[in-house]
């Protein structure tokens, strides 16, 4: 077959040859010379056949032996063949890369070449996807089990990880480079058996998983399979990647939106077992609903919506999925169809698009005009989609801008030229966003447009003197000479900035919106000057900018939490990326669990890919500023009040360093192996960590470094596992000390995100000069014998926050131990006194008009130093003393023991809640920790308690 190429094709065939045959003079030599000919033509029509010929020759002229006969292969035969010599998992990546390499080349062929049929098009790459999946969780299941056993249920019976392929994969209507979204199951909770050691199926399934996402998502020498993309599983990126049945079906029934009914319409179980029809039948009620479910109307709309806000944001134009008219909204006509009906109408009970449209016809729901208008657009894009993206094998539905791949697609529809193309296209297009319309109403317009007053301002080259009239003109309460002031050395500022014509529109649209929400803001001028700073930083990335002119709650948050905070404005403008964050201001309202930073953590950190470091590490920074952010406009929300604030921030920062820990080891182990104690389980990792100071006592700030000492409590003597490849073995001392400085580099590295935590490991036994990590008989003997009664001190607050159950109480142990050990009072007072006075004078900035909230006299140190004083000199008596690590309990101990009147302990804890709220107000206005005097009453008191105690 002989396409019709115009002269500038006919140039690129002649150079797409003799790239090839430069490098491959012999490899056609087998080909006829019409199948030569059809070579010619795919390499010119497609970089992906022309490179993939490149890369791998032998594979790809086989595909032009054969004639296309039009029929669906048998992929799952062929690639049983292939599998079945693979002995790990490098050579399964390689089978699986190289096979579906040849097959989409063939698919390419046959659709640019061959003209075949749309529905025999997606068919294969449908059934293609289904196999490939198959085939590796096939061969990855006898692989888990002869490693970890084989899974089974309370009554021993096999369990099997079921893949549910989701949107076009689960309608059987794959393009031609989709990713594929996919929700992993099982049916029953149990472990494996037949292996040495067993292990839950919750762990077994997880591991399968992840290993079949890596088969296929992973990228190699050899290319990747298909991107992977776990979404759209319950709970999102922050749930576990494998459910029960039971856990699906809990899920769907309790929590699952409307989005999550669209997603479910194509959901499909790849592949078949005994389980789909239960699958299928425990999901079904909450699909279909059997009343007439009109809301879901609505529901599609802000889907839509949103979807067209995520257009603008990435700037796509001419996209003939996401555009008017587009792929997507016919899928919404169908499927809003689907889901209103669907539950009394099982005929709509279908998957495939092309499969439901005349259904609706049989339905009553729309005519067979409309249905044609639907169908003859759907197959034109869906072949278009398939065109653009089989010629170089990327994801997009974006029409080219360059001539060489118009005049390509020109070639394959036969038509003649682009602006025919166009108007074939728009015409479609614009008969399918009638179509929308009529069902689904036109989109709300984003805003009114801004009143024209303030954009005739921000246009304006007047005097200062006319603007700042202007300004005042309108019913305002904001002094409108500092409004101008700022507003003028913005746009000064901006003006010699390289932002882009679409970015200059953007803001020429969106500063007129902000003027008018903030003339009747009382703190109108602080609040622009905050915005703007923001705006400095992003306004190169038009996306961000679009993102707030378009998303109007955005816009309004970003505005809420700038007013109460100018270090959240700090830190926005600090990390942009964060302005994401605000799309959902329902999130950011919304503070996780305590218990939850942990979860989220694991389950974003398992979409990297393990080798991964860097972005590993930038993973963590953007996870610890997500949820700060989130933990502070919870608390200027009044969601948090500024008690709880500390627990979160605590909280978060020990799910970091568990997860840091965890990559650290990871990483180390591949290298060394583990300490041989470690091997039997009992041990776990034989490492632990006391945190002091805030950490230790639940008190850290958004700004908090963490004071950490590393332990471990394996024996001296022992060494390392090493490691099959011949990695080096090495003593169980210096792998300790190899995992914690690889704990410190992760924690402290600069990137573009920042650090992590700024660690301060001076407390460590011998302090700077000591050793990085511990034996805890070290740390216990430094303690008894070396420590000075500062480092005791520190030890009332200190508690260890990650180890093993053996390790926490070693240390609870020792830290009894040594806080309860007689001492002289005199000599305890003497020391604490001497280095009281020792900090004062080199760190109080206090003067005669402000006051230091942490050194001043009858400050937070203070008061933490007579707490600590009045444990390490009754503890010995009194052992509850050392059951807490924060302040306010070690008080209430006190009083309970009559070691403190009731006057004193309710004094010492208002002054001390009173003044790290205080400080903690002082550091979101980034006003540091001083305060004036008169704003302040109560330190006199501390120090009179102060000078009972520790002077009389």
């Amino acid at each position: 077959m002989t396409l019709n190429f115009s002269p500038f094709l006919e140039q690129q065939q002649q150079n797409s040859w003799q790239r090839f045959s430069e490098q491959h003079a012999h490899a056609c030599n087998e080909l006829t010379p019409e199948q030569l000919n059809v070579f010619k033509q795919a390499i010119t029509l497609s970089d992906f056949i022309l490179e993939s010929a490149l890369k791998a020759p032998e594979l790809v002229i086989e595909v032009f032996k054969a004639p296309s006969k039009g029929e669906l292969p048998n992929y799952k035969k062929y690639l049983s063949e292939k599998l079945s010599s693979c002995t790990d998992e490098a050579q399964l990546h390689r089978a699986l890369r190289r096979f579906r390499l040849q097959q989409m080349v063939k698919i390419a062929l046959d659709d640019l070449i061959f003209n075949i049929s749309l529905d025999s098009s997606l068919a294969r790459l449908s059934s293609l996807a289904d196999e490939l999946i198959l085939a590796s969780l096939e061969w990855l299941t006898d692989f888990c089990q002869q490693k970890w056993g084989t899974p089974t249920n309370a009554q021993g019976e096999q369990q099997m990880l079921l893949v549910y392929g989701m949107g076009k994969l689960g309608g059987k209507e794959l393009n031609f480079s989709s990713d594929i979204d996919l929700i992993f199951t099982y049916p029953d909770s149990g472990e494996t058996q037949g292996c040495r050691r067993s292990i839950d199926n919750q762990l077994f399934f997880t591991r399968l998983a992840q290993k079949l996402i890596a088969s296929l998502h992973q990228v190699t020498c050899d290319g990747f399979v298909y991107r992977v993309d776990m979404r759209l599983r319950p709970f999102g990126d922050s749930g576990p990647l494998v459910l029960t049945f039971s856990a699906m079906e809990d899920y769907y029934q309790d929590q699952g939106r409307d989005w999550e009914r669209y997603a479910m319409l194509k959901a499909r179980v790849i592949g078949d077992s005994s389980y789909h029809s239960q699958l299928s039948a425990m999901l079904r009620p909450f699909v279909y609903r059997r009343y007439i479910d009109f809301s879901v109307i609505d529901s599609l709309r802000r889907m839509k919506m949103m979807i067209a806000q995520e257009v603008r944001r990435k700037q796509l134009i001419n996209n003939i999925k996401l555009g008017a008219g587009g792929i997507r909204e016919i899928e919404f006509i169908v499927q809003v169809f689907q889901l209103i009906r669907g539950g009394r109408v099982k005929e709509l009970q279908q998957r495939s698009l092309l499969t439901v449209l005349p259904k609706l016809v049989d339905s009553g729901e729309i005519n067979e005009t409309n249905k044609q208008v639907l169908e003859n657009a759907y197959r034109f894009l869906r072949r278009v989609e398939n065109i653009i993206q089989a010629l170089a094998d990327k994801q997009t539905q974006t029409l080219p801008d360059n001539a060489l791949d118009q005049q390509r697609i020109l070639a394959v529809l036969a038509i003649d030229t682009w602006p025919e193309f166009l108007t074939v296209l728009a015409k479609h297009m614009n008969a399918v966003h009638q179509e929308f319309d009529l069902l689904i109403g036109i989109d709300s317009p984003n805003h009114q447009a801004a009143d024209e007053h303030w954009v005739i301002l921000w246009h304006s080259r007047w005097s200062d003197e006319e603007s700042i009239t202007w300004l005042a003109q309108e019913d305002v309460t904001w002094d409108s000479d500092k409004v101008w002031q700022t507003l003028h050395e913005f746009r000064e500022d901006i003006s010699k900035r390289s932002i882009g014509n679409r970015g200059r529109q953007v803001l020429d649209k969106l500063i007129p919106l902000l003027l008018c929400r903030l003339q009747k803001n009382e703190m109108a001028e602080q609040v622009l000057a905050r915005v703007l700073q923001v705006f400095s930083k992003v306004v190169t990335r038009t996306a961000y900018l679009e993102l707030l002119f378009e998303n109007e709650g955005a816009l309004k948050q970003l505005m809420h939490l700038c007013q109460a905070s100018s270090w959240v404005t700090d830190y926005i403008a600090k990390y942009p990326i964060l302005l994401d964050e605000l799309i959902d201001p329902k999130l950011l309202h919304n503070p996780p669990q305590l218990s939850s930073y942990a979860l989220e953590l694991r389950e974003r950190m398992l979409r990297i890919p393990e080798e991964d470091l860097e972005a590993q590490m930038e993973a963590l920074r953007q996870f610890k500023q997500s949820q700060q952010l989130r933990i502070a406009a919870a608390e200027i929300a009044d969601v948090l009040p500024v008690a709880k604030i500390s627990d979160h921030l605590t909280a978060l920062a020990e799910a970091i360093l568990t997860e840091v820990i965890n990559l650290s080891w990871q990483h180390i182990s591949e290298r060394f192996g583990v300490p041989t104690t470690c091997l039997d389980g009992t041990n776990e990792k034989g490492f632990g960590v006391i945190a002091y100071g805030k950490t230790g006592g639940v008190e850290l700030g958004y700004s908090s470094d963490l004071d950490l000492v590393f332990v471990h409590h394996s024996d001296v003597t022992e060494n390392t596992t090493g490691r099959s490849d011949g990695s080096k073995v090495v003593p169980a001392s210096q792998f300790y000390m190899k995992l914690a400085q690889r704990i410190m580099h992760i924690f402290n590295t600069r990137m573009n995100s920042g650090i992590l935590y700024e660690l301060d490991m001076r407390l460590r036994p011998s302090g700077n000069s000591g050793l990085l990590v511990v034996h805890l008989n070290t740390f216990e003997q430094y303690q008894h014998d070396d420590a000075w009664t500062w480092e005791h001190q520190a030890l009332v607050r200190a508690r260890m926050i990650f180890g093993n159950d053996q390790l926490r109480q070693q240390f609870l142990d020792i830290r009894q131990d040594v806080l309860s050990q007689p001492r002289d009072f005199t000599e305890l007072k003497n020391d604490i006194v001497t280095m009281r006075e020792k900090m004062r004078n080199h760190l109080d900035k206090s003067n005669t008009t402000h006051f230091d909230i942490k050194q001043g006299q009858g400050g937070l140190v203070d008061i933490e130093f007579l707490a600590q004083f009045l444990v390490l000199a009754h503890a010995n008596k009194h052992h509850e003393l050392m059951r807490f690590c924060d302040n306010l309990r070690i008080f209430e101990t006190l009083l309970t023991l009559g070691l403190l009147e009731e006057v004193e302990q309710q004094q010492l804890s208002d002054m001390y809640q009173k003044l790290r709220a205080q400080g903690h107000q002082a550091m979101m206005q980034n006003a540091g920790q001083i305060i004036a005097k008169e704003a302040l009453t109560g330190p006199g008191v501390i120090e009179k308690i102060w000078q009972k105690y520790l002077i009389d």
